[in-house]
């Protein structure tokens, strides 16, 4: 194996991982025409539905294939639908999607058993029916020394084919999901596809959406209310008041989904103000357009549920914590919302997840950068997380035409993000203010007003 530290490496390993395994399904099963899931039509046939979960705890090998580069580690498992299992920031150590020490399904499926954590590629229903089955897997080496494992499937109910390829690129420190939805059958086919990234939570873990999103809907976009200060009544008898934070998933008492406004940016993320850590998804806003959490809650229904899907400890070494998820959907934003694939026809697209540090949250995010810009009294302060080098950067903060309140070049490196604060002069308010960040040769890097 290549010491080059650039280098990009996809090994296949067994892993042991304790498991509460699903139990055989009946042998005479009984399939439902008018069965409701997730807001959608829930048959199955030709599928049996699992309804027996083990108590017990086995210890169980599954195929795991770590995809790693200079920055990130990837863990991925396809025999249980082609799934990211973890996602690891090499930099600071720091899971960036939701990491199980144990399978612990629970039946929230089409057909039953279900998983949280780790990233889970819901298609051609929410959530994936064959989200515990084996998938095909392959795995690509490109020109410039990136690497990509394909997992592929069947669909057992459509019989349309799905194709999700975890990439990793030297230098970068993102992870590049590329989709290949292929309908091989001569009829039209409904599908929908969303990514559901499972994120650790504490109190202070925010979601964030874009600056431009000032409303969030439930499902099928009623109700609505404003976001991220939300007002009176939403969901289930549930009363926000006067205004309240629900950006904070620990200010919402009972389960929710919120669905982002239409917004003009292409990313939206979480950020654990504990932790000083989080994660961003980005995606052609014109093909991914959902944007999307969904939380338990912060009460006992929703702890018990947390409780379901993981072993938990009074030991904070063997307690892997709650979660809540981060979705992004592609051709809707909203679910349940199909869309329609025609015969023999493919869909190609691409999602990328990469973590970010210390930078306080999100303002502008793109493929080379992650930047916050946080205005309080007189202060501005100043966050620049670099997803790969970029020697010799300017970084500028300006109000208006002519005051400069920041110009200082750097050396940017994913792990090490730009942090700074500029005092800002008496009437500057801060809707006059622009950050940019510039290559050595001054083009523009990512820009935030």
């Amino acid at each position: 194996m290549s010491t080059d530290p650039s280098t990009v490496t996809a090994q296949v390993k067994p892993v042991v991982i304790p498991t509460y395994p699903p139990l055989e399904p009946d042998p005479n099963p009984m399939f439902f025409e008018s069965r409701n899931i997730q807001g959608s039509k829930g048959n199955i046939y030709p599928r049996p539905y699992i309804d027996r979960l083990s108590g017990e705890k086995v210890e169980r090998e599954y195929t795991a294939i770590y995809l790693e580069n200079e920055y990130l580690q990837m863990m991925l498992l396809p025999e249980l639908g082609g799934r990211i299992f973890a996602g690891l920031d090499k930099t600071n150590g720091y899971d960036f999607f939701y990491r199980h020490k144990v399978i612990k399904p629970a039946l929230i499926g089409l057909y039953g058993p279900w998983i949280s954590g780790g990233v889970e590629f819901n298609w051609p229903q929410h959530h994936r029916p064959s989200t515990f089955d084996p998938t095909y897997f392959n795995i690509e080496s490109h020109p410039d020394g990136s690497k990509t494992v394909w997992m592929s499937e069947h669909e057992p109910l459509t019989r349309t084919k799905g194709m999700v390829g975890i990439c990793l690129a030297p230098g970068k420190a993102y992870v590049e999901t590329k989709v290949r939805l292929y309908n091989r059958t001569p009829f039209p086919q409904t599908f929908l596809w969303w990514a559901n990234a499972g994120v650790k939570i504490n109190d202070r873990y925010q979601v964030i959406f874009p600056p431009d999103v000032h409303y969030a809907v439930y499902h099928v976009k009623n109700p609505v209310t404003s976001y991220p200060i939300a007002k009176g009544p939403f969901t289930y008898g549930l009363d926000y008041g006067e205004g309240t934070d629900v950006s904070y998933w620990a200010n919402s008492p009972q389960a929710s989904s919120f669905f982002a406004a239409p917004s003009r940016y292409e990313f939206f993320g979480g950020y654990d103000h504990e932790r000083g850590a989080g994660v961003v998804h980005l995606a052609d806003a014109g093909i991914s357009p959902g944007k999307k959490f969904f939380t338990w809650g912060n009460g006992g229904f929703g702890h018990q549920w947390q409780r379901n899907l993981r072993d938990a400890s009074s030991d904070p070494a063997e307690d892997t914590g709650e979660y809540l998820e981060l979705m992004a959907g592609v051709y809707t934003d909203n679910q349940p919302d199909f869309s329609w694939i025609m015969p023999y026809e493919t869909r190609t697209f691409s999602q990328f997840w990469y973590p970010i540090q210390n930078i306080g949250g999100i303002k502008n995010a793109n493929l080379r950068a992650a930047l916050n810009l946080e205005v309080t009294g007189d202060q501005a302060a100043v966050g620049v997380d670099p997803v790969e080098v970029i020697e010799n950067a300017r970084i500028t903060l300006t109000a208006g035409a002519r005051q400069v309140l920041l110009d200082e070049s750097i050396d940017l490196t994913p792990g090490k993000p730009y942090l700074a604060h500029a005092a800002l002069p008496r009437g500057v308010a801060e809707t006059d203010l622009l950050l940019r960040v510039q290559d050595a040769g001054g083009a523009e890097v990512i820009r935030y007003q």
